[in-house]
């Protein structure tokens, strides 16, 4: 039985404080342990090595060497029941994340500038999905 407090949360963001201020946002929410990655490879590695513990991976769209979208059909690949939220401050193409909505690699979507109470809402909210998603899956 995994330890109850192994949940990891991460955020991605290139802009360190951002990351920053997200994680001390979400800091109040139970039972979570955040990790913040400004570099994408990084928070990838990290996931592969504690896929098993993830439930949610906030990442900003925009980023060098792997943009958001890439990353988080890696990570789907890697652990499908893990929740993706995507975060952009620049207009969406709506039919690309459509695509991405039906097929479950984006579970959420958070448009920059991000208002902290709905990070923490959001956080809330896929972590709940998570769970109940988890307890279906054993009751089957």
């Amino acid at each position: 039985m995994s330890n109850k407090s192994n949940k990891l949360v991460a955020i991605i963001d290139d802009e360190l404080d951002i990351t920053v201020l997200f994680r001390d946002a979400i800091r109040g929410i139970r039972g979570i342990s955040i990790f913040t990655f400004t570099n994408p490879i990084l928070a990838l590695e990290h996931f592969k090595i504690n896929r098993k513990d993830y439930r949610l991976i906030v990442s900003d769209l925009r980023m060098p060497g792997i943009n958001g979208i890439e990353l988080l059909k890696r990570i789907k690949e890697l652990n499908p029941l893990v929740r993706t939220v995507l975060m952009t401050a620049f207009e969406f193409n709506d039919e690309l994340f459509q695509q991405y909505a039906e097929k479950q690699i984006i579970n959420g979507f958070l448009q920059k500038p991000i208002l902290l109470k709905d990070l923490v809402k959001e956080v809330d909210n896929q972590l709940h999905i998570y769970q109940l998603q988890e307890h279906k899956t054993r009751v089957q």
